[in-house]
């Protein structure tokens, strides 16, 4: 099944509007907003909606105070719809939306939805960096480091979920849509990549307690780690709080920087993350600290020579 990835995540929210300044402040486009809620975009189309909590046109919510409502795949043609309608349809019901795309839940009851995907393709511009013993990135004259650059994110790169039976769900990602498993943390969850993308994970799985099931996080890659560092302390300056990061993951090598958000799940910048194709033979090891990161910053105000330590205050 040649599905891509997330198209579009939908959330159910208590406060609209400092959801939309949140998802406007880290970096996504605006292109609708209503009394009902918005939408806003990576450079590519992928994104987020936003709806009032208590909207009647959303799916069920999950028992629990997750405020993810459903999560849109994009896929590369109609067969491949057409093979996720016939394959889900054999123990669950799925549902011809008027827009064409396929409606229906997971066996851990998330929604999920199906679409030709309606990502842009881009044509954008790598982070260079200049390497000794390596052709120059950037030639003589072009600056590698500029405070007023754009940071905008490119695309939505991966979902994790906490779930309280990471076999089960693995199982169904697996046998009924085709992911493969590219990484795992020994009894916490397994690293997913779909058929039709190269990505290390698109998907991952904590196992938790019932009660904590729903979105732990989701994720849009960056240009690169400058433009991610960039990013990420632009939202410190305006308040924001940093939860994790900056820092670099081993399993799939992404540069991370995860933020606090009022959408009651975590919202990562990542960049830099490892491709894999059929050949790559999967790593499983036990969760750690050292296991989760190849190494971690802490973030402290700028510092110049002559005064005290960084992080310190007179």
């Amino acid at each position: 099944m040649r599905i891509i990835g997330p198209d579009e995540l939908i959330f159910g929210v208590d406060d609209l509007d400092a959801c939309r300044t949140f998802l406007v402040d880290y970096g996504l486009t605006e292109v609708d907003r209503t009394e009902a809620g918005g939408s806003y975009h990576a450079l590519d189309g992928t994104g987020v909606t936003l709806r009032r909590r208590d909207d009647p046109a959303l799916p069920k919510p999950l028992p629990t105070a997750s405020m993810l409502r459903k999560t849109i795949y994009g896929v590369e043609d109609q067969e491949t719809l057409d093979q996720i309608a016939a394959e889900l349809d054999k123990d669950r019901e799925v549902v011809r939306e008027a827009d064409g795309s396929l409606s229906c839940r997971d066996d851990l009851d998330f929604a999920l939805g199906f679409r030709i995907t309606t990502r842009k393709k881009l044509d954008l511009p790598a982070e260079l960096i200049n390497s000794p013993g390596a052709r120059p990135g950037r030639g003589p004259n072009v600056i590698g480091a500029n405070q007023d650059a754009e940071a905008k994110p490119r695309t939505l790169s991966h979902i994790v979920y906490f779930v309280p039976d990471m076999d089960r769900m693995t199982q169904f990602y697996i046998d009924r849509l085709k992911f493969v498993v590219t990484d795992k943390f020994t009894n916490t969850g397994p690293f997913l990549r779909p058929q039709a993308n190269f990505d290390h994970h698109v998907l991952f799985m904590i196992q938790t307690p019932a009660y904590m099931q729903g979105l732990e996080h989701l994720a849009f890659h960056m240009q690169g780690p400058t433009e991610l560092m960039l990013a990420g302390s632009r939202m410190v300056k305006m308040g924001y709080e940093s939860f994790w990061g900056p820092g670099r993951h081993k399993f799939g090598s992404n540069w991370f920087w995860y933020f606090n958000s009022p959408l009651g799940t975590h919202v990562e910048y990542d960049a830099d993350m490892d491709l894999h194709d059929g050949e790559w033979v999967e790593r499983e090891t036990p969760m750690s600290a050292e296991a989760a990161q190849l190494f971690l910053f802490e973030n402290v105000e700028k510092w110049a020579p002559g005064g005290p330590p960084p992080g310190k205050k007179d």
